[in-house]
C-alpha cells in the first residue's frame, strides 16, 4: 500500500498560514532510520539504493510513489502529502479551485500524465500519437537538422493542447509515430548461441497542417533568419523518483568523475566539449530567473544536462511549462522558444479574437493590466501572451509542497540480493565494462540545498535533505554518444540511473519494459544491444563483450539490472 502519513487537521491549517519563503521546519536532527527487507537477514550496503536516508522497502506498484525516511525525520510528512496530491491531479482552468491556472496553451494537464507512478512514461505504440492518454510521457522534440537546435517557432516542449479560444500548436490528432526493425547494425540479430532479438526505433511525422499558422510561421521566419527545416523525435520523462539524492551529489564530486574520464580517454567519442575540456568545466549553470543568486552550478539533471540544484531543475521548471501554470517566480507563458511566433499568429486569429474578452475578464482586470482591456484586441492579445508580470496561479505554499515531494520521493530498494543469479549478474556487469559509464555508487556530501531562484529563505529547512549518504543510482552523471539510428538531439545524452528501472512495469503498467531516451528498448537485451549499435558508440566493445556471452550469463547481466 501507498503509505500516507498521519497528519492532524491543524497541519492542514497551518500550511495555509505559513509563510513559504521563511523556513518550513526547523533543522531536525536526522535520524538513521533503519530499512528492513523481512526476506533477508544478512542485507549488502548496495541493497539501500539510496542509503538510510532515501530508501524504501516498498517494491508493489506504489514503490516510485513514497517518501523518504529524511521527509518524516526533517517533520515534512504533510508537506510531502500536499505535493502529492498536487502532482496526482490535473490543473484545470476553474478560477478559485485548487490547482487552477493551466494554459492558455499546454503540454499536459498534471505530473501523473507524464510520470505515471511517478515513473518514466510508458511506450507510445504505432500510429496516432494518442497525447491525451494517460501515461504518454513521450514528448516531442522539433529541431533544425543541420544545426540541432530547437526551432525557435515552437517551444523546446511543444504544447500539444489550447484553452479556448486558443488553439494548440500542434494538433496532436495528426502526428504520426511509426516504428521500424533497425536492421543495419553491428551486430545481427542473433546471438552466437540462436537466441533472437529485434531493434525497433521510431519515426515521427508532423506535417505542415499540424503545425498552428505554418504559413505565418514561414513568413516569419524569412523575416527573423529563421530555418523552418525540421524533424522531430521523441524523448521519454525520466523517472523523478530519487532525484533529491542525486542532487546531493557534490559539485566537486561530477567535476571530479568528469576529469577522470577526460584522463581515461576510454570514450572513443570523447566528452562533450560544450561543457568540460582540458579538466575544467565549461558551461556552468545559472538561475533561470534574471533576479537569481548569480551563482554557478554543474549540470547534472536532464537528458541534455540542460539543469543544476533540483531547485531550478527539471521539475521546479516542468510544474511551469507542462501546464502553463505561473507562481511568483514564473509570472509569464510558456510559449514558442521565440514567444512572438505563437502570440503574432493567435493574436491575428478571428476566433481568438472573438473569443479573448470572455477569457481575459476570468484573468484579470482593466484596472490591474490596461493593456490587456484596449480598444485594439489583436495588441491585447499579443500583449497578454507576451506579458511577464502575470497573476501567479499556484500559490507559493503550493509550489514549495511540489519541491518537499519532488526532492522526497524515495528509491525503492534492491531486490533478491542474496540471489546467485543476480550475484553472478552483478560481477558480469563490472567484467565486460558496464560499470564504467553506469557507477554504481556516490557519496553524498553535506547536502546544503541550494535555490538558485532564492525561492527560498532557507533550503535547508525547508527540504529534506541527505547528508553522507552512499547511494547506488549506477550513472556516471556524464553525458556519451551511442550514434543509434534516429538518435537523440545532438547524439549526448547523460548516462541514465538504472536504480529502480527494474519495476517500471509493475508501477505503470505499460506493456514493455521501454528503456532509453524515447522507449525504443522493449526490454533490457534491446537496450544492451542499442549501446553497441554503432562501431562509432562509445559502448561498442562493451556490448560487443555481451554479445559473446553465453546465454546464461546475459540472462544474469539481466537478472542484476533488473534487481537495482
Amino acid at each position: 500500500m501507498k503509505k500516507i502519513p498521519f497528519i492532524a487537521l491543524l497541519a492542514f491549517a497551518t500550511i495555509g498560514m505559513l509563510s513559504c519563503k521563511s523556513d518550513l521546519a526547523q533543522n531536525a536532527p536526522i535520524i538513521d532510520e533503519d530499512i528492513t527487507d523481512e526476506t533477508n537477514s544478512e542485507l549488502p550496503e548496495w541493497y539501500y539504493t539510496a542509503g538510510r536516508l532515501g530508501t524504501t522497502s516498498n517494491n508493489y506498484s506504489t514503490c516510485f510513489e513514497q517518501p523518504t525516511p529524511a521527509v518524516d525525520n526533517a517533520g515534512l510528512a504533510s508537506w510531502f502529502d500536499r505535493g502529492d496530491q498536487l502532482a496526482e491531479k490535473d490543473f484545470h482552468t476553474v478560477k478559485g479551485k485548487s490547482r487552477y491556472g493551466l494554459g492558455p496553451v499546454y503540454v499536459r494537464a498534471s505530473c501523473q500524465h507524464c510520470h505515471p507512478g511517478y515513473s518514466h512514461g510508458t511506450s507510445v505504440p504505432s500510429g496516432r500519437y494518442n497525447a491525451i492518454d494517460h501515461g504518454n510521457g513521450t514528448l516531442l522534440v522539433v529541431y533544425d537538422p543541420a544545426t540541432q537546435a530547437y526551432a525557435n517557432w515552437v517551444a523546446g516542449m511543444p504544447q500539444l493542447f489550447g484553452v479556448a479560444p486558443f488553439k494548440a500548436p500542434i494538433d496532436p490528432e495528426k502526428i504520426e509515430v511509426i516504428w521500424h526493425t533497425a536492421t543495419d547494425g553491428a551486430f545481427p540479430s542473433r546471438f552466437p548461441d540462436g537466441e533472437e532479438y529485434e531493434l525497433r526505433y521510431p519515426e515521427v511525422k508532423v506535417p505542415h497542417d499540424a503545425i498552428y499558422g505554418w504559413d505565418k510561421i514561414e513568413t516569419l521566419a524569412a523575416a527573423k533568419g529563421h530555418s523552418t527545416n525540421y524533424i522531430v523525435g521523441l524523448e521519454n520523462t525520466i523517472g523523478i523518483y530519487g532525484t533529491g539524492l542525486l542532487d546531493a551529489i557534490p559539485d566537486d564530486s561530477i567535476i571530479a568523475q568528469w576529469r577522470k574520464e577526460e584522463m581515461d580517454g576510454y570514450m572513443q567519442n570523447g566528452l562533450n566539449t560544450a561543457y568540460f575540456s582540458d579538466g575544467m568545466w565549461k558551461n556552468w549553470y545559472k538561475s533561470s530567473i534574471v533576479a537569481g543568486n548569480g551563482k554557478s552550478y554543474v549540470r547534472r539533471f536532464t537528458y541534455a544536462m540542460s539543469r543544476g540544484p533540483l531547485l531550478d531543475a527539471a521539475g521546479a521548471n516542468a510544474i511551469w511549462n507542462i501546464t502553463n501554470v505561473t507562481r511568483s517566480n514564473r509570472t509569464l507563458n510558456y510559449l514558442s522558444l521565440d514567444a512572438s511566433y505563437y502570440a503574432t499568429i493567435a493574436s491575428q486569429d478571428p476566433d481568438v479574437q472573438a473569443g479573448f474578452p470572455e477569457y481575459i475578464a476570468n484573468i484579470s482586470n482593466a484596472t490591474e493590466h490596461p493593456e490587456w482591456f484596449t480598444d485594439n484586441v489583436e495588441q491585447n492579445i499579443y500583449n497578454y501572451l507576451t506579458s511577464k508580470t502575470l497573476p501567479a496561479e499556484m500559490s507559493d505554499a503550493d509550489f514549495t509542497a511540489m519541491m518537499v515531494w519532488h526532492r522526497g520521493l524515495a528509491v525503492p530498494a534492491a531486490r533478491n540480493v542474496n540471489d546467485e543469479e543476480v550475484l553472478r549478474g552483478k560481477e558480469l556487469f563490472s567484467q565486460i565494462g558496464c560499470d564504467y559509464c553506469h557507477r554504481p555508487s556516490w557519496t553524498t556530501g553535506d547536502d546544503n540545498v541550494e535555490d538558485p531562484n532564492m525561492f527560498f529563505a532557507s533550503a535547508n529547512a525547508s527540504m529534506p535533505r541527505y547528508p553522507h549518504q552512499t547511494i547506488w543510482p549506477y550513472t556516471d552523471m556524464v553525458q556519451h554518444k551511442l550514434h543509434m539510428v534516429s538518435d537523440i538531439r545532438t547524439g549526448w545524452c547523460r548516462t541514465t540511473p538504472l536504480w529502480g528501472r527494474g519495476l517500471h512495469r509493475k508501477a505503470t503498467g505499460d506493456v514493455y519494459e521501454a528503456r532509453l531516451h524515447d522507449t525504443r528498448a522493449r526490454n533490457v537485451i534491446e537496450a544492451i544491444m542499442w549501446h553497441g549499435y554503432s562501431k562509432e558508440s562509445d559502448a561498442y566493445r562493451t556490448v560487443e563483450q555481451f554479445y559473446n556471452l553465453p546465454k546464461a550469463d546475459r540472462d544474469a547481466i539481466v537478472a542484476f539490472i533488473n534487481a537495482i
